[in-house]
């Protein structure tokens, strides 16, 4: 890919440089004021007569470090923001900060919705940083100790759901969180099975088994009903070998125990919570026992 846009640069006289040249050829060729985004090869600070800047989609201090989108979300922030910081050697989203600025979180927003937002929301507040750069620079403020958060990478372990322990918020915080990336997961009879197609927090009128990880098939509207900390919540499908469907799951595994008593609910059974190891490592990752509901 490489090759074919250094043709069409060449077409339009573009001159390039390659990040693989001396430090020397940069100081001597690299007389004017440039900028670059997004690079991931690592630069020599010297050519940047102004410093490296960093775009960061949160409120700094608040949840630094490479997932700040997904904890906002998964913590339920009502409020984040963009933050332009200068970067400080060898030290990551710590450096003073140049401009800032509020957003709002939607209602029901995935990482990926207010990711996509706060990209847009990012760019603007670089373009008016780099145009008052100088004043800014001056302005600039140190980052306090107060608030800081650190927000870790999102990976397998934190998509376990614990239904004696999570509340019906926590599980869509979650599924909104990563959902789009990291199937939530739960076990059935020593199986892992990755929960699909999620339909938020499920009304449920026969009260009468509650027991968390209860899980019902209600036919009407084709979902999986399953009893959390203090509520359902609802999915369509699960991935057990392949992908089923609600239906698909009842007619194979739930069928053959049936609830006689109430027409709406045909089968009831249990999912059930991972073993304690997985629970340690889930709650390693600050994603159980911080959200607040």
């Amino acid at each position: 890919a490489e090759w074919k846009c250094r043709l069409q640069w060449q077409t339009m006289e573009i001159k390039i440089f390659s990040p693989f040249i001396s430090s020397f050829e940069c100081n001597t060729n690299l007389k004017w004021k440039i900028t670059v985004c997004n690079c991931a090869c690592i630069l020599v600070q010297t050519v940047f007569c102004s410093g490296i800047l960093n775009v960061h989609p949160s409120l700094l201090p608040r949840w630094r470090g490479p997932a700040p989108v997904f904890h906002t979300i998964l913590h339920g922030d009502t409020v984040t923001g963009v933050t332009i910081i200068q970067i400080r050697p060898h030290k990551f989203d710590v450096g003073p900060i140049l401009n800032q600025e509020l957003y709002q979180v939607p209602e029901n927003s995935t990482a990926d919705e207010l990711g996509a937002a706060l990209a847009v929301k990012g760019a603007h507040l670089l373009i008016d940083t780099l145009r008052k750069l100088p004043e800014r620079i001056e302005m600039k403020r140190e980052q306090g100790h107060a608030g800081a958060t650190f927000a870790p990478k999102i990976n397998t372990n934190m998509s376990w759901v614990f239904w004696e322990e999570q509340t019906c918020n926590q599980i869509t915080r979650l599924y909104r969180a990563i959902g789009s990336r990291i199937p939530l997961r739960t076990t059935w009879m020593g199986r892992t099975v990755k929960l699909l197609d999620f339909v938020g927090k499920y009304h449920v009128s026969d009260q009468r088994h509650q027991t968390p990880g209860s899980v019902f098939y209600d036919k009407g509207s084709c979902t999986l009903a399953i009893c959390c900390k203090d509520g359902w919540v609802g999915f369509k499908a699960v991935l057990l070998n392949k992908r089923l469907t609600a239906a698909d799951f009842y007619n194979g595994y739930l069928h053959q125990t049936f609830q006689k008593n109430s027409p709406s609910w045909t089968a009831e059974e249990h999912f059930v919570s991972p073993k304690e190891e997985n629970k340690e490592l889930h709650k390693s990752e600050g994603c159980r026992n911080t959200c607040h509901t």
